[in-house]
């Protein structure tokens, strides 16, 4: 279900699957044990399906919360409109923002530019 690899200093963790509603908690908690692996680096999701479920969209957002918990910055990458502009909706306004991006040249480009702001 997840898989990552380090790119440019960023961890990009790749969702080849939907969520079901069942395992919506334990694949959030997953993406941030891989997050704590690779503190301080920044993260970047990758959505691969053109059509995102909720309990998908719900994961990606618990991780988003604990990621903020750990200070660290996450950007969402999905080819879906409607799940882009769900996400940037429903995203914790407290916390560090989430961003959202269409292709994933484009996330992981922006988070390794950011990358110098935390890692010195």
């Amino acid at each position: 279900m997840l898989h990552h690899r380090i790119e440019r200093g960023v961890l990009v963790i790749t969702m080849r699957d939907e969520v079901d509603l069942g395992h919506r908690v334990a694949v959030a908690h997953g993406i941030a044990d891989l997050v704590r692996a690779h503190v301080p680096a920044p993260v970047v999701i990758v959505l691969e399906d053109p059509v995102v479920r909720a309990a998908t969209l719900s994961a990606v957002l618990r991780a988003h919360l604990m990621c903020g918990g750990l200070d660290v910055l996450m950007a969402v990458v999905t080819p879906s409109a409607p799940a882009r502009r769900l996400l940037e909706a429903n995203a914790d306004a407290g916390g560090t923002r989430l961003v959202v991006f269409a292709r994933t040249g484009q996330a992981v480009d922006a988070m390794a530019g950011l990358r110098p702001l935390w890692a010195a």
